[in-house]
C-alpha cells in the first residue's frame, strides 16, 4: 500500500482494548499508531478476502454448483458409520 499522505482517524475504544494496545506497543517497542495501522490493515485484508470469497461463492450459486443441506448432513451423519459416504 503506497503512502502518499496520512490522515488522522479517531475512534473511541473500550479502556481494556486501549490498555492492550498500549501493552502491545510497549512489548514490541512500537508506537500505538504503528500497532493500530497493523491491526487496521489486517482487518481490511480479512474483509476484502471475505468479500472475494463471498462473490466467488455466489458465482457458484448462480451456476447451480451447490450441494443441498440434506446431502451434506447425510454425509456428516455417516462419518461415524463403518463405511462413511464418499465425498
Amino acid at each position: 500500500m503506497a503512502q502518499t499522505g496520512t490522515r488522522v482517524i479517531t475512534a473511541h475504544v473500550p479502556l481494556l482494548l486501549a490498555e492492550k494496545v498500549d501493552l502491545m506497543a510497549e512489548r514490541l517497542e512500537r508506537s500505538r499508531g504503528w500497532i493500530m495501522k497493523q491491526a487496521l490493515s489486517a482487518w481490511i485484508a480479512q474483509e476484502e478476502e471475505r468479500d472475494r470469497l463471498t462473490r466467488e461463492a455466489l458465482v457458484d450459486v448462480d451456476k447451480d454448483l451447490v450441494i443441498d443441506h440434506q446431502a451434506v448432513q447425510a454425509w456428516a451423519d455417516g462419518l461415524n458409520a463403518d463405511e462413511p459416504l464418499p465425498y
